[in-house]
């Protein structure tokens, strides 16, 4: 008889009960794709990788040759995912870095991968932070994202100093990754906020238009007060994406309505879409079932919304499995889908940083050509400022500006279910580690947080043996 499966390639995983390295194949199987792994001591286990397998072989397609950091941290020693730093068998720079820099939140959500609270206290002094910032520097030369993160990073004693710190820095996009509270509740705040622009921006946990989702993902009823954050962003104009959480039958049912009613605020440049990553303070579920996966949120997104196509929602080429986008312009109340109409080859052979490069003569012609008819790349124009990693600074029109941006990024974080050796090299979304260590957001949370490398050396030593 035939297996049931079509067996597809061959990878590493880790064991998601001891987390050692095991061999894994990925088997595609009525329209869904599989991770398939065995551990020595704790037996076989079938993870859902994908609910579309169009779009998973379309994942492959959109492979580039990744870009180094400028520096690495750690030597190559026990193998991927061992030797986290970045070491120099990393095969992506820093799109984005993350820098921690509290454990303490002001709430205690129920989904929460770095488990912060109100019982978390600890801070990152200012010099530690500045410490961190320069190994982000060093790595980059030129960051393209930081992200200020935590816990919640506006309760820091030292908050605004640390932004001070940041925009000292050669950083091209300074993001405030942020619940959103004192904004809400705090006069004054978000003005405070607006004069660190330009290139600073917002990014406002936003999980759903309905009280109960958020609720049973943040643990109180957070409705009003994410909407008069908003309202006061809006008023400033303050750059901003609104990022959701999703969970499996909870929330996923309302993404057109969310990417519907983001188009429609005056400060919103865009919508991010993060299926849970199952690490850190989570409920259990079943693998083999109940995971949300990136081709899913895809799918759902393209049936709730008439914005975008499937053309219009693509892999992003530095990190293909994990990361898709989709752009479009909003120009005098009309939204017009920008990301189809690239070729795919104009994203792939592109040279230079990230995904595509605002030095590139042919990637700038090829998406200028898109904004109009009658100027040339180097007609002087006002010009758009990077639009994250995702798309090149080209010349425009003056009547266009960022503000005409509005960008869809899907983001799956891999965990100890799904967990791909191969695909982990490509990370692209790193975390900045208190040591100096660059580490990517998908191991950093399995191997590198709080007390758990001490698990990691145990592992490093049977590696060894």
């Amino acid at each position: 008889m035939d297996r049931p499966y079509l067996y597809a390639e061959l990878t590493n995983s880790i064991c998601s009960h001891c987390l050692r390295k095991v061999e894994a194949k990925v088997c595609t199987q009525d329209e869904k794709v599989f991770l398939h792994k065995r551990c020595p001591e704790h037996g076989s286990e079938r993870v859902l990788i994908s609910t579309d397998v169009d779009y998973w072989h379309q994942t492959r397609r959109f492979l580039k040759p990744g870009q180094m950091p400028r520096a690495f941290n750690t030597p190559i020693r026990y193998g991927c995912p061992y030797d986290c730093g970045l070491c120099a068998d990393h095969e992506q720079h820093s799109c984005l870095t993350l820098l921690e820099v509290t454990d303490a939140c002001n709430l205690s959500c129920p989904v929460c991968y770095a488990e912060s609270s109100p019982k978390r206290t600890t801070h990152r002094s200012l010099a530690q932070i500045e410490f961190m910032l320069d190994a982000i520097v060093r790595n980059e030369g030129e960051p393209d994202i930081v992200q200020i993160s935590g816990g919640e990073p506006t309760i820091h004693p030292q908050f605004f100093e640390i932004l001070d710190a940041a925009k000292r820095r050669p950083i091209k996009h300074l993001m405030l990754n942020t619940n959103g509270l004192r904004i809400a509740n705090e006069p004054g705040f978000a003005e405070k906020l607006a004069a660190y622009g330009p290139g600073f921006e917002i990014y406002l946990q936003f999980d759903s238009l309905r009280a109960d989702p958020i609720r049973a993902l943040r643990g109180a009823d957070l409705l009003e007060t994410r909407h008069r954050a908003l309202e006061r962003l809006n008023a400033l104009n303050l750059s901003t994406t609104l990022v959701c959480t999703l969970k499996l039958g909870l929330n996923d049912d309302e993404l057109g309505a969310i990417v519907d009613f983001a188009l429609t605020q005056r400060s919103v440049r865009g919508v991010t879409l993060q299926p849970i990553q199952h690490a850190g303070r989570v409920e259990s579920f079943d693998p083999s079932r109940d995971r949300l996966t990136l081709g899913g949120v895809r799918q759902k997104l393209l049936a709730q919304t008439k914005v975008f196509r499937p053309d219009d929602i693509i892999p992003v080429p530095c990190h293909p499995d994990c990361l898709a986008m989709g752009y479009a312009l909003k120009i005098g109340g009309k939204v017009t889908p920008l990301t189809g109409m690239i070729p795919r080859d104009t994203l792939l052979q592109s040279e230079g940083s990230t995904i595509v490069y605002e030095r590139n003569p042919e990637l700038r012609a090829a998406v200028f050509n898109l904004f109009s008819t009658h100027h040339s790349p180097d007609s002087g124009a006002e010009a758009l400022r990077q639009l994250l990693c995702c798309l090149p600074l080209v010349s425009a029109p003056k009547s266009l500006s960022y503000e005409n941006v509005f960008r869809v990024l899907i983001i799956q974080f891999l965990d100890a279910h799904n967990f791909d050796v191969r695909s982990v090299k490509k990370s692209c979304i790193h975390i900045a580690h208190p040591d100096g260590r660059i580490i990517p957001f998908d191991t950093f949370n399995l191997f590198y947080r709080d007390g758990k490398e001490a698990r990691l050396k145990e592992l490093q030593a049977m590696h060894t043996a």
